[in-house]
């Protein structure tokens, strides 16, 4: 299977219904080696895209990640941004906020962390948090200490969404492009995921007691996935569904997103001009010099 990336895109405006997004689909590899083929062909292909992007310093780019637990976010990181140049790129997890963060408005500390121009972000959880995790547990909400005129269920949340929605296209006005990827996972896949980390022991270290209890809330979180995925998807900042249910597939298909973003910047390596083509002329002749003088 050919993957397009217009086919995981959510279009601005559409009322997203998860039932109807596959968490599964026919992989784009036929055996692991092709995988593994297929996979470090675009990781290369990323990687000189990569190089270009840091040069030209003319765009930054953030990915954000968002999903539920055992969903493979930290293996799709690692995977697809193995090619990478460290220099060029900054992984951040967000938990919960500290005492400090709380006492600022909830974008306030993933605004600190987002890239420069020429560099790539990661933002593995966001501020997506707090339209999700706040929403499904609104005791989170209200120990935040905002006033209580603020704490309207009803109004809350479409607020923040355009405070997010606003922010995302201030961003993108200068210069910073944001892809955004909900991987989507089964439930039942979950379930084997848990069970694996269990019954493995290099694996025992993944789980969490508050893994099985947050999985209680199962379709309070799918409900506010689609709310979230269909008030802040727009133009300028898509969110990408990706099927989580195969995690190579999955690999797959956040890459080739990328790529295809990466593609679309109109980017360009640094032009030499006379005075800077002379200078280099100059030393050239020096070295060659040296060269001729050893010799």
């Amino acid at each position: 299977m050919e993957i397009k990336s217009k086919d995981f895109r959510v279009k601005e405006g559409k009322k997203v219904s998860l039932k109807k997004w596959p968490t599964l689909v026919k992989p784009a590899y036929k055996s692991k080696k092709k995988y593994k083929k297929l996979l470090k062909k675009q990781v290369a292909e990323l990687s000189e895209l990569q190089q270009l992007h840091y040069a030209s310093n003319r765009y930054a780019v953030l990915l954000i990640f968002q999903a539920m637990d055992a969903a493979g976010k930290d293996g799709a990181i690692k995977h697809v941004m193995s090619g990478i140049n460290p220099q060029g790129c900054q992984v951040f997890s967000f938990k919960h906020p500290s005492a400090t963060e709380l006492e600022h408005d909830f974008l306030w500390r993933t605004t600190q962390s987002l890239p420069e121009r020429g560099r790539i972000g990661i933002f593995n959880r966001s501020y997506y948090e707090e339209v999700l995790i706040v929403r499904v547990h609104p005791e989170i909400l209200r120990g935040q200490g905002l006033p209580d005129g603020l704490l309207d269920e009803k109004t809350i949340w479409r607020e923040r969404y355009r405070s997010i929605v606003d922010q995302e296209k201030h961003l993108c006005r200068n210069g910073t492009r944001i892809i955004k990827f909900f991987l989507h996972l089964s439930e039942e896949e979950q379930r084997k995921r848990f069970l694996d980390r269990i019954d493995e022991p290099e694996k025992n270290w993944k789980f969490c007691l508050a893994d099985i209890e947050e999985r209680k809330f199962w379709k309070q979180y799918m409900q506010a996935y689609e709310a979230c995925l269909s008030a802040t998807s727009t133009k300028n900042a898509p969110w990408y569904i990706v099927p989580a249910d195969d995690k190579e597939n999955a690999r797959l298909i956040v890459s080739r997103i990328i790529l295809d973003t990466f593609k679309a910047l109109k980017m360009s390596y640094p032009e030499t001009d006379a005075k800077r083509q002379q200078e280099l002329l100059s030393i050239r002749h020096q070295l060659m010099k040296e060269a001729s003088s050893d010799n």
